[in-house]
């Protein structure tokens, strides 16, 4: 029995880990369920899956959470008391979910406490990837990727020695406008972009997904997580978003990992890693597949892959900086400030006018996360 602290529970992460979690009472227990708004999805979890302490990191929600969660389990609130919950003795597994910044500093505690962190939280390692996979090689923890493509590269190349490997390949599925020419992608409405054709999940990363920020993000994840060189990266578009990842190796072969687009199936190899969970999902139907199909994305319709070049190249801050602006450039196409092509513009600029420094600490990477947000909510 391994117990679980889950931070960012209330999201759709949050809520196929507790799916998966409940599935699996004779596996698991649950020590801590964390979250910041929706009180109502941390009251049911709380019900389904019976934690032992359920914060809020919102300090203001404290006196509802209280309210809602009576005497069924522990109530907290804010950092500390995720910090706590983390490096708890007891506590085997950390699935961090949580969306922005505020995942960074339990991850570190996490892994400096030894513990197995199954990592969904995108900012984690594009803001402060280098210090991560720092403490990562420095203590006795471990770091599991649970989003769908990274999972697919964890599992092509397992076993597989760094000699073997030529390239990995990223997929991508193209979003909702990747049939669109470039003027209607630059006016495209916020429900348009929200229409994903195959996933389901939370507003931001839908929208990063159509403007391919989101593989953008994912390519400079890979590159902390799997120790590689920018040239040993790259992204095909698969429309079916069935094969999420290929490890191509020096003799011309190519792995895939594929499996249906059901993200309980990374949830559960992150949680379970090195063992698997039986059918935590859906299962992959090869003879009712009509077909799978393969593109290269178009970089002028979609510069964000570019953008995901020159933070590689650039290292240190830049990928902070990359993704800062990314985030307030979303949120300003969603309050109808600026078009969707608007995202693109402003992350350029920003990118354009932030220096680059060496990653030295995180007060250094959250400053210069803080430089790139000003700046992007002053642009247009």
């Amino acid at each position: 029995m391994q117990k679980v602290v889950i931070l960012g529970a209330s999201g759709s992460i949050g809520r196929s880990a507790a799916s998966v979690l409940a599935a699996n009472p004779e596996r698991y227990s649950v020590y801590a369920l964390a979250a910041r708004n929706n009180l109502d999805e941390l009251a049911a979890q709380c019900e389904l899956l019976h934690p032992e302490v359920v914060i809020t990191a919102s300090e203001e929600k404290f006196p509802e959470l209280r309210q809602k969660i009576g005497s069924r389990a522990v109530t907290a609130c804010g950092m500390e008391a995720m910090l706590e919950a983390v490096i708890h003795p007891e506590v085997d597994i950390v699935l961090c979910a949580i969306i922005g910044t505020a995942g960074i500093l339990p991850v570190l505690a996490a892994l400096k406490a030894g513990k197995k962190v199954a990592l969904a939280s995108k900012e984690v390692l594009v803001l402060a990837g280098e210090l991560v996979m720092q403490a990562c090689a420095d203590s006795a923890g471990t770091l599991v990727p649970v989003d769908s493509e990274h999972s697919g590269v964890f599992q092509c190349l397992a076993g597989r020695s760094r000699e073997e490997l030529r390239k990995v390949w990223l997929t991508a599925s193209g979003g909702p406008f990747r049939t669109w020419d470039s003027e209607r992608i630059q006016r495209a409405t916020v429900s348009e972009a929200l229409a994903h054709p195959t996933w389901q999940m939370g507003r931001k990363i839908t929208i990063d997904s159509a403007s391919m920020m989101n593989k953008a993000l994912e390519l400079i994840e890979a590159r902390y997580l799997f120790d590689l060189q920018p040239e040993q990266l790259d992204v095909v578009i698969n429309p079916q978003s069935i094969v999420h990842a290929l490890a191509e190796l020096t003799d011309g072969s190519m792995l895939a990992q594929m499996s249906v687009p059901d993200m309980r199936l990374a949830i559960a190899y992150g949680l379970s890693y090195p063992a698997r969970l039986s059918k935590p999902g859906s299962t992959l139907d090869l003879a009712q597949m009509a077909k799978l199909e393969f593109f290269a994305p178009d970089k002028d319709k979609f510069p964000a892959l570019e953008f995901a070049r020159t933070a590689l190249q650039s290292g240190g801050t830049m990928p902070a900086v990359m993704n800062a602006a990314n985030e307030v450039a979303v949120d300003r196409f969603c309050a109808g400030e600026i078009n969707f092509g608007g995202i693109w513009r402003i992350i350029a600029k920003v990118m354009e006018a932030i220096p680059v420094e060496p990653q030295i600490s995180l007060e250094q990477v959250l400053e210069a996360d803080a430089r790139a947000r000003a700046l992007a909510r002053q642009l247009f």
